[in-house]
């Protein structure tokens, strides 16, 4: 009967060590699970003629360092040139997009090289993702960086919960992958300045009605209709669909005009990063600004601020 008891005892401790860890999202502890996870921070995967491509950070909310930077550039290189690869969908692993560059990293940086920066690595270098058609699926945190990513996709696909912006603007981060171009020629001037100059950030639902997304789609479900989605594009002829989608490129953006656009960009406030955005970086990394707050940024004058109040009124 007591053998009985501390056996019932331990069964119980198992199933409820097994739901924790199940219903937790703590990444794994153990070594192997770590390197596994370090070494594979992009997993490219094929289903037919589509290529996935997930940003595999998720105890960084898939946050870009310049390791994970390049071997995204790598991985959209590698489906530009395999022609059996026809669509290709651009997601994240563990339920966000990509939360902006990785901090800590810029934190650090010291001014003796820009190399460990991954701002100025080959994929800000690039005037688009892909040749080939390409579906974002904005699940989670879709913010700095990861909406300048979301703006090169052809397709983008949100769910309920996905929030976007450009919540780099708390600390300095310029933006060089193209989204100060792309997205006023998306949704216009004065809405595109809004999020540029605000910081501000838009749930899925005010994104697709603004037109930045073209599904709304349940939590949970934006990577089945991203595949859904781009299987349908398969079926067409090929060459005619690239030609149309040039075109359309071309019409809205212009040749040479997006390539002296996105060059601007960059001469424009490249340096901005070292100057401001290193410093930014570290009061990020000390607690400040965190979880999307913004009004802790920076100390203020309350009395002199009382004493305007009192003159005005």
């Amino acid at each position: 009967m007591i053998c009985f008891k501390y056996f019932s005892r331990s069964i119980r401790k198992a199933c409820k060590d097994q739901i924790t860890r199940t219903l937790t999202s703590q990444p794994a502890t153990d070594a192997k699970a770590i390197e596994s996870s370090e070494e594979k921070c992009i997993v490219v995967d094929r289903i037919g003629a589509v290529m996935t491509i997930g940003i595999n950070r998720p105890e960084k909310r898939n946050c870009l360092d310049t390791k994970t930077a390049l071997s995204l550039a790598n991985a959209l290189d590698s489906f530009d040139h395999d022609s059996e690869a026809l669509v290709g969908i651009l997601h994240g692993i563990g339920g966000n997009f990509c939360a902006g560059y990785d901090l800590h990293e810029i934190a650090q940086y010291t001014g003796d090289s820009e190399d460990n920066v991954p701002h100025f690595g080959p994929l800000c270098n690039r005037t688009s993702l892909s040749n080939k058609p390409l579906i974002g699926v904005m699940v989670g945190f879709t913010i700095g960086v990861g909406f300048e990513l979301s703006l090169m996709c052809d397709l983008r696909i949100c769910e309920h919960t996905t929030v976007m912006g450009l919540l780099n603007r708390r600390f300095g981060i310029p933006m060089l992958c193209g989204g100060t171009v792309r997205l006023p020629a998306m949704i216009g001037y004065s809405r595109a300045l809004d999020l540029i100059l605000t910081g501000r950030s838009i749930t899925g639902e005010e994104a697709y009605n603004w037109g930045l997304c073209n599904q709304l789609v349940q939590c949970g479900s934006g990577l089945g209709r991203g595949i859904s989605l781009a299987q349908s594009l398969t079926k067409f002829p090929q060459r005619t669909l690239l030609a149309d989608r040039r075109s359309a490129h071309a019409a809205t953006f212009g040749i040479n005009q997006i390539e002296e656009a996105l060059q601007f960009e960059k001469d424009n406030a490249s340096h901005l990063l070292l100057e401001e955005g290193v410093a930014g970086a570290k009061k990020f990394v000390n607690g400040i600004g965190r979880h999307g707050k913004s009004y802790n940024l920076t100390k203020m004058d309350r009395i002199s601020f009382k004493r305007l109040s009192d003159d005005m009124l």
